[in-house]
């Protein structure tokens, strides 16, 4: 092999088809999946490729096909909420299952900051996005359709104009089950703290809690933070909501972090969990399970809808979109109640 003063050059693919003794064209289509190529040849050229350490110039091929065979996962929710401890949050539980799912696509998953603003999407080269429970006016959003990109959302856009492909997370239904299930506890005067945007996540379970107040007689009682605050935003606006409403027995905090913070409230306020006040979460994620106590949270099946979202947004890419899956019995929202809601507690329970 060619070598000059600063080591061996990296094979190319004219090596490969001299070793293969084949032509340059044979080896490109049969290291892209392209052409006719009889299988015996297409593996041996790989074979080949493989012993010499043949790379692929993929700038080349971006060049070629039009294609970066990737696609990003992005969000303008912030890291306060989308993270976690260790970082396990929800935006990274989805994003181990979407990265999962594109690589058997044979796509690379990219993943940009919070979208809040700036530029993170004009500096990745990518076929496509997920954008995941995408606000009003959403930055994410503005910046696909600046490029001109395609994108699906994981969880239902809030916006009018809105059209895209979606996979519902049914934000809805959620805070129905997570209501039913302190009220078969014996709350009756449960408050309801959510972020301060306009995310389905938000919009849906302000609407629910408000049919279920007027079904059972409940004076709403609603707060609203900003996601960026985090657990300390929870803990303020529980600590306040208490002391306004001294009557309040249960708290359904939709966002994970609020309800860590609402937790801590509870406690220093001289309150007891559950016997006092209850505390229910929308994300069963590593904040609920590692929370004193356990918090009741819901299985939002986020592998599913992450492989889903996937599909989705590659059918749109090959021109040949997929409908978006109907929710099925199966997949209905499942609450896992722990410590923090059941007064008389047996370990975790789900119904």
């Amino acid at each position: 092999m060619p070598t000059s003063g600063s080591g061996p050059k990296p094979p190319t693919i004219a090596d490969v088809a001299r070793a293969a003794g084949v032509s340059r064209t044979t080896v490109s289509h049969a290291l892209n999946g392209l052409g006719k190529v009889d299988p015996r040849t297409r593996a041996r050229i790989k074979d080949v490729a493989a012993e010499l350490g043949y790379r692929p110039n993929l700038r080349a091929q971006r060049l070629r096909r039009g294609e970066a065979r990737a696609i990003a996962l992005a969000s303008s929710m912030p890291f306060a909420v989308a993270g976690g401890p260790s970082r396990l949050g929800f935006y990274m539980e989805v994003a181990a299952a979407a990265a999962e799912s594109a690589l058997l696509h044979d796509y690379a998953l990219v993943l940009v900051p919070p979208v809040e603003s700036g530029s993170a999407l004009y500096s990745v080269d990518i076929d496509g996005a997920i954008v995941v429970e995408p606000d009003v006016a959403d930055a994410a959003v503005a910046q696909l359709r600046e490029r001109g990109l395609p994108y699906v959302a994981l969880g239902r856009p809030v916006a009018a104009e809105e059209e895209c492909p979606y996979i519902d997370l049914r934000g809805g239904a959620v805070t129905e089950a997570l209501l039913a299930h302190l009220r078969e506890q014996g709350a009756r005067h449960p408050a309801l703290i959510v972020g301060a945007n306009s995310r389905h996540s938000a919009v849906d379970a302000r609407a629910a809690y408000e049919r279920a107040a007027e079904e059972h007689g409940w004076e709403p009682i609603v707060a609203a933070e900003p996601e960026s605050g985090g657990e300390q935003a929870g803990y303020d606006r529980c600590a306040a909501l208490l002391a306004e409403h001294p009557e309040i027995d249960a708290v359904c905090a939709m966002v994970d972090a609020f309800a860590v913070g609402a937790v801590r409230a509870i406690h220093d306020s001289g309150r007891r969990i559950p016997a006092d006040v209850m505390v229910v979460t929308r994300y069963d994620g590593l904040r609920a399970r590692t929370s004193r106590p356990p918090l009741t949270a819901v299985d939002l099946q986020l592998d599913r809808a992450a492989f889903a979202a996937v599909e989705l947004l590659l059918g749109r890419l090959r021109g040949n979109p997929v409908p978006a899956p109907e929710p099925s019995a199966s997949s209905r929202p499942r609450v896992i109640a722990r410590e923090s809601s059941s007064r008389t507690p047996a370990g975790d329970r789900a119904h």
